[in-house]
């Protein structure tokens, strides 16, 4: 009898310029029901291209062979008609990047709700309450004032939770996850694999999880088939592979995880942050006049100093105010309270005062492809902040574009590719770059690690530790993955809902948490 989901011999190849160049070389694997298949490997391993092979969803420059069969039939060579009734239907994906999946001229009520009538005839109040279930299944509170929310007015994890509702709107019997947690918080991130557990016993789903990280698949799979370069190169029973690994990728994929902790403060470190009691509440405005009827309270009474050569982590589930508080710091949205910034008070300062400054504080996204223009080059990405703030005005543009390359371990050969042409963990350095060419005293750190496989996650870890460490920098590090924060940081300020619950030593906040909140996101991570 044949396995629910069954892959054999699967090869993909991509045809440009008139080449063929193979992404998926005669992998095989198997997925039974109420089982949990874990692939993992670093991008361009080709787990997703294996994937999304599964229903036919590459584009028309794949050229597919090899068996793919789901309940007994083959997938591969199937007609449209036949694709559209499994896709989304008996096979769901959840995919990374929910803004690329989302669209944004639609509710979520409208995309969850075409699912349900496509597949399951549902309309007009009966959808309505199963969308409201399923938005309360995957831990997005208040459901019922989210429903007729856009993409862009959701977080980042939000977003995520709705991808994920929209593929179990159908209780599929197989579901594939294309690292559906990698922007999700700690806390929601338990949540979730809860979730897909339960629904894969109670529905005795197939489950195929996609994914770079490796405590995810100790905690959710029953098998793991490790890719590299197109191959599986080791499978076996979770057990097997991370108690006695074989193949040396493996063994290289287990040891990654960021380590270590930042070099000390100096005594007399310069103050270069500062705020006191900075509040950020957004009003709510209603009726034909608009009048404000409530606030939404991003943030509430937070105080934080950050010193040269420092680095304060910031934690907290999404929507707990970590990015609203960093951006209001950089100015860069309205906030009540005391800002200073290298000894001076800037929260009055006008836009034109505040451009002198602007080249001393920067930041990095946690989507590089997102934040870096796909129509420049590499080059003008990072050079564009030189052009505007006249930094080194007598060198060679290219010139410094080339040694901050180099000091972010970038080949200054590629500078003229297109981001399109880097991969996540090069485009995540471009990022740094274009930052760090301005030579500023504070960098936030939004989330810079939370999309990259877990060895680009500890050279880049290393690259900014020893980056603050050449030039003193201070770091306001936003992260849900505690392990790097601890690697990272020196202080630590815990977020809930826009309040500061807890601050202090990273060492006494990871030992010693004293709130039961603190307590509760270091339980998920273990």
């Amino acid at each position: 009898m044949s396995a629910l989901l069954e892959v054999k011999d699967l090869r993909v190849s991509f045809r440009q310029d008139g080449a063929l160049t193979e992404a998926v070389k005669g992998v095989s694997f198997f997925v039974e029901r109420g089982e949990t298949v874990a692939l993992v490997g670093e991008s361009g391993s080709g787990k997703s291209v294996s994937a999304l092979s599964t229903v036919s969803l590459l584009g028309d420059s794949a050229e597919v062979t090899g068996s793919v069969t789901y309940d007994g039939q083959q997938m591969i060579g199937a007609d449209e008609t036949r694709l559209r009734k499994v896709r989304g239907n008996d096979i769901s994906f959840i995919f990374q990047e929910p803004m690329t999946s989302l669209n944004p001229l639609h509710t979520i009520e409208k995309q969850l709700g075409e699912s349900l009538a496509l597949h399951q005839g549902l309309a007009g109040a009966a959808a309505r309450a199963r969308i409201l279930e399923l938005l309360e299944q995957v831990g997005i509170q208040d459901a019922e004032s989210r429903i007729g929310s856009y993409p862009h007015q959701l977080s980042g994890g939000q977003r995520q939770r709705v991808m994920i509702a929209m593929a179990l709107a159908n209780e599929p019997d197989v579901l594939i996850a294309d690292e559906p947690t990698t922007a999700l918080d700690v806390t929601i991130q338990a949540q979730i694999l809860d979730l897909l557990k339960d629904l894969k016993d109670r529905l005795g789903m197939g489950l195929l999880f996609i994914t770079h990280d490796l405590g995810i698949v100790r905690r959710i799979a029953d098998r793991v088939c490790v890719m590299q370069k197109g191959e599986i190169v080791e499978t076996g029973s979770t057990r097997e592979i991370f108690d006695n690994p074989q193949h040396p990728y493996t063994k290289k994929l287990l040891g990654a995880e960021p380590s270590g902790a930042p070099a000390p403060i100096a005594a007399d470190a310069e103050i270069i942050a500062k705020t006191d009691n900075l509040k950020i509440w957004f009003p709510i405005q209603a009726g034909l006049l608009r009048r404000t009827v409530g606030h939404v309270k991003a943030v509430n009474d937070a105080s934080l100093t950050v010193r040269a050569g420092e680095t304060i982590g910031i934690v907290g589930e999404s929507g707990s105010g970590k990015t609203t508080l960093a951006l209001a710091i950089m100015r860069l949205i309205a906030s009540e309270g005391q800002i200073e910034f290298m000894g001076q008070d800037v929260r009055q300062w006008s836009t034109r005062q505040l451009r002198g400054l602007r080249k001393d504080m920067q930041i990095v996204f946690q989507d590089p492809f997102g934040s870096l223009s796909p129509r420049m080059t590499c080059a003008q990405i990072i050079s564009e902040g030189l052009s505007i703030h006249k930094v080194d005005a007598d060198r060679d543009e290219r010139d410094l574009v080339r040694e901050v390359m180099v000091e972010v371990g970038l080949d200054p050969a590629t500078m003229d590719r297109y981001p399109h042409e880097f991969s996540g963990g090069q485009r995540q350095r471009i990022a740094i770059a274009r930052a760090m060419v301005l030579r500023p005293r504070l960098l936030v750190l939004d989330e810079p690690t939370s999309a990259l496989d877990m060895t680009v996650q500890v050279q880049i870890v290393d690259l900014l530790r020893n980056l603050q460490k050449k030039y003193g920098l201070a770091y306001i590090f936003i992260s849900h993955d505690l392990n790097v924060v601890r690697a990272m940081s020196h202080q630590v300020m815990v977020m809930k809902r826009g309040d500061v619950v807890e601050t202090g030593d990273v060492d006494a906040i990871f030992d010693r948490p004293a709130h039961e909140y603190t307590r509760t996101l270091l339980h998920a991570t273990a």
